[in-house]
């Protein structure tokens, strides 16, 4: 992953890269748009300086919209350990109350590093 330069020479990134375990196995989803996405959620603990009282983790939502990843996502399961990059991406959609929305790392490139004890 590398930055990207503006037209005025300012360097702006959104990269994210994660190497945490996996804290449910991969949903695959439907979306009413007829697309399908992969979705998991990646545990990472928090540097000890950074950790609050009751926080010592964060956990943070991934999601595959294509290529040959989807296939080596939907193997994955609870406990694997994974090194994940791509980007942040904010998400729009309906729900019941309205619009909502969310914020998740949108994966460009990942590998299953340990898998779960059995």
């Amino acid at each position: 992953m590398s930055a990207q330069t503006t037209e005025g020479g300012v360097e702006v990134a959104n990269e994210v890269r994660l190497v945490g375990r996996i804290s449910r196995d991969p949903e695959l989803k439907e979306l009413p748009s007829g697309d399908s996405v992969w979705t998991f959620r990646v545990v990472v603990p928090r540097a000890p300086a950074a950790a609050r009282p009751h926080q010592s983790v964060d956990a943070l939502e991934c999601c595959v919209w294509s290529g040959r990843l989807r296939r080596s996502v939907a193997g994955w399961r609870a406990g694997d350990r994974v090194a994940v990059e791509g980007s942040l991406r904010r998400r729009f959609f309906r729900s019941g109350h309205g619009v909502a929305s969310l914020v998740e790392v949108e994966v460009s490139a990942g590998r299953l590093i340990r898998r779960a004890a059995t």
